[in-house]
C-alpha cells in the first residue's frame, strides 16, 4: 500500500486532535488505523527508551493522559511534507485546580507498510509539577 495521501494525512491532523479532546476513544483509535494499521514505534520523548506496539505508543498512552490533558495545534506550526507530518502541540493539563502547559514539537513518519514513526521533542515536566508531574512520574518510570 502507498503511504497516506497528503488529504489523508490532514484529515488524520485534524482528527488526531479533535476526538482526543472530545474523549472519543474508539475514534481516535479508527482514525490512528486509517492512516497506520501496521507497526507503530515512538520515541516519547526523544532520548528516552522506544516504545513499540499500537498499545504501548497510541491506546495506553490516551488512557493515562486524555482525562486531563487537552490538546491544541496552532495550524500555521503544522506540515505536511510527503509522508511525514510535524506541528507544534500545546498540552494543557489540568488537575484539582492546578494548569501547566507543555509545549512538544512532534514529527510522524508513515510508511508504504501502514507503519507509523513518532517522535517527540519536549522537556519531560518535574514530579512536583501539581497538574503533569504525577502522570509523566506513570509514563516514564525511572527517570531522573
Amino acid at each position: 500500500m502507498p503511504y497516506p495521501t497528503r488529504k489523508q494525512l490532514l484529515d488524520w491532523a485534524d482528527g488526531y486532535v479533535k476526538y482526543w479532546n472530545s474523549g472519543e476513544r474508539e475514534a481516535w483509535i479508527a482514525n490512528w488505523k486509517s492512516v497506520a494499521p501496521g507497526d507503530f514505534a515512538m520515541l516519547d520523548p526523544v532520548g528516552t527508551p522506544a516504545k513499540r506496539g499500537f498499545e504501548n505508543c497510541a491506546a495506553g498512552p490516551y488512557d493515562l493522559f486524555q482525562p486531563s490533558l487537552t490538546l491544541y495545534v496552532d495550524p500555521s506550526t503544522r506540515f505536511v511534507c510527503a509522508n511525514e507530518v510535524a506541528w507544534v502541540m500545546q498540552n494543557t493539563f489540568r488537575k484539582d485546580g492546578q494548569v501547566s502547559v507543555l509545549k512538544s514539537i512532534e514529527v510522524f513518519r508513515f510508511g508504504e507498510d501502514g507503519s507509523v514513526e513518532a517522535r517527540t521533542h519536549y522537556d519531560v515536566p518535574e514530579a512536583s509539577d501539581p497538574a503533569a508531574g504525577g502522570l509523566f512520574q506513570e509514563y516514564l518510570p525511572g527517570r531522573d
